[in-house]
């Protein structure tokens, strides 16, 4: 049995965030890791997303990234010559890539501007490329969500003007049902 927690966090205050933790439901609350855990992650994701448009950000290691997707037929957008755009892998794909990418930190971002018709926003990208997932800080009021996917922690962070922890919990319990996951808002 898991436990996924979700709750406001204080970031300062130019940051509106939302973390969700995912452990295991004993009381050592170790991080979920490995099959269970991406299987978990990948329903969370496209639930939190709903209806917007979404993709993965990878900006480092993007050679094993890149191998990886070409291997296994995920179709990737080669941003900049550090950093690929994943757009929403269908389900068990994502939940692969994930699993074998756990140990990474990446992110994730949904809204308009990931959508097909956009041509990306570039100036992010290069900056994911340059400054990490600090360049979440300055555009996430234009997404819906960014994300600090942080799976090998039990972590996702959403940096987000429109969601809130309670809107995430109700997006999300139904993707997780009979996943042996407890979703609540911390006690």
């Amino acid at each position: 049995m898991y436990l996924l927690e979700i709750e406001r966090m204080d970031l300062g205050t130019d940051v509106k965030a939302v973390g969700l933790d995912l452990t295991e439901n004993d009381q050592n609350r170790e991080p979920a890791r490995g099959e269970d855990a991406a299987h978990i992650w990948s329903r969370v994701l496209g639930a939190t997303a709903g209806e917007q448009p979404w993709a993965l950000d990878f900006f480092s290691h993007v050679e094993r990234v890149r191998d990886y997707c070409d291997q296994h037929q995920i179709p990737y957008r080669q941003a900049t010559g550090r950093s690929i755009v994943v757009p929403a892998p269908e389900t068990n794909r994502l939940e692969a890539l994930i699993k074998r990418f756990e140990s990474e930190t990446f992110g994730a971002r949904a809204g308009a501007l990931v959508s097909p018709a956009a041509e990306g926003d570039q100036e992010l990208e290069r900056q994911l490329a340059r400054r990490g997932l600090d360049a979440y800080h300055a555009a996430f009021p234009r997404y819906f969500f960014c994300a600090i996917c942080a799976f090998e922690d039990g972590s996702l962070v959403l940096l987000s003007e429109k969601l809130w922890a309670s809107e995430v919990v109700r997006r999300v319990r139904p993707a997780v049902e009979g996943l042996s996951v407890e979703v609540r808002l911390p006690s």
